[in-house]
């Protein structure tokens, strides 16, 4: 009765709006490749460039989300443009990125300086001149201390969005340019600097891991836990495999509060052919927040497959697992496959995050002729 009477006296006293919870709603995607195939199906008569067909299926639910989240991994290195091992998009795809409900571009990746520094620097100019936010990599180490890190405004929410790649292919950094590589020192530097300028929320987006493995490394796992049990942050999202990799809510015994960790995306949109690589995640996150303080974390997931052009006029399509009707027949086993793996691993090994309903889900169509991946068999 007590405590009752002090509740009732501390809410005439400031108001219902200090106890209540406010919510927002993110969302993250994986890597958005250009590849020689995928610049040269965009490719008009007139010399431009045409993404708009890519994401169709999926820009609702990425506008709908508060704030939107994908890996730039490529540069704008400009004239000529070039596909894998050393990437240089057209600009009209990172605009078609921002057109399709993006709001933030991370720029650190194992490719950011495919084009050497003179890329990064022209990437960064192409993004600033679109008005299209980044983070990752800056045109001087000036600019990172102006720039980093960043805090963006979500419906009144200071969110911190951190960007670190674990490399460059082997490519140093020749001038005064400046990325955000993985080094405990630095991302220490950052969180701290964040919290110090008011952010409320920490989200450290990682380029880690090993291509190609479905499950995380030491090095991922040691280094989520470094950062959920030392440094105290909310979000950890990773990318970089071109394969999924497990989604984790887990307990930060420290700080006593949940984090979400997620290994890796997979591809947001590519030309890779690998059974696994053919389509990613993309995950939603609902944090509740009272007096500016995280109190609730949830996420879920969505699958999509990236289905290839098969004849002149046609372009990339990502198509969400639920609208398989729009998969055509050659592409249905591929389409299968991916999707049997993704959920095999995200059943087995996810904690706390599951897929997101949406619509009527069909079933999948056995096809005899698609071989039975040796993870399923185990």
């Amino acid at each position: 009765m007590i405590l009752h009477s002090i509740l009732i006296l501390l809410l005439s006293l400031f108001g219902t709006s200090v106890w209540s919870e406010q919510e927002i709603n993110l969302l993250f995607a994986g890597d958005a490749m250009q590849h020689g195939p995928q610049i040269n199906a965009a490719r008009q008569a007139d010399g431009s460039f045409d993404y708009t067909p890519c994401f169709r299926y999926l820009k609702n639910e990425i506008e709908a989300a508060d704030y939107a989240v994908v890996n730039l991994e490529c540069p704008l290195g400009g004239l000529p443009y070039s596909g894998y091992p050393a990437f240089s998009a057209p600009d009209a795809f990172a605009a078609q990125l921002k057109a399709s409900g993006f709001d933030l571009l991370l720029t650190a990746n194992n490719h950011c300086l495919d084009r050497r520094d003179a890329g990064l620097r022209r990437t960064i100019s192409a993004l600033d001149a679109m008005e299209i936010p980044h983070t990752g990599t800056f045109a001087s180490m000036k600019k990172r201390g102006e720039l980093s890190p960043m805090i963006v405004d979500i419906k009144g929410v200071k969110v911190a969005m951190l960007s670190y790649t674990y490399g460059t292919n082997g490519i140093p950094v020749q001038g005064n340019v400046a990325v955000n590589y993985i080094d405990r020192k630095l991302i220490s530097a950052d969180v701290d600097s964040a919290r110090a300028r008011g952010a409320s929320v920490i989200c450290v987006n990682l380029h880690w891991g090993v291509e190609y493995k479905l499950l995380p490394v030491e090095s991922q796992t040691s280094l989520a836990e470094w950062l959920v049990e030392e440094k105290g942050v909310d979000l950890i999202i990773g990318g970089h495999p071109h394969v999924i990799e497990p989604m984790v809510i887990r307990h930060s015994r420290r700080y006593g509060k949940d984090v979400l960790l997620v290994y890796s995306l997979g591809n947001f949109i590519s030309n890779q052919n690998g059974d696994d690589s053919r389509g990613g995640a993309m995950v939603h996150v609902s944090l509740g927040l009272i007096s500016g303080k995280p109190c609730r974390i949830s996420a879920s997931y969505r699958l999509f497959f990236c289905q290839k052009p098969m004849k002149r006029g046609e372009n990339y399509c990502l198509i969400p697992a639920h609208r398989p009707e729009l998969v055509r027949d050659d592409s249905r086993c591929a389409f299968d496959v991916f999707m049997r793996n993704a959920r095999h691993i995200f059943s087995t090994y996810n904690v706390g995050v599951n897929e997101a309903a949406c619509g009527e889900s069909m079933p999948l169509r056995p096809y005899l002729d698609c071989s039975v991946p040796a993870l399923l068999l185990r």
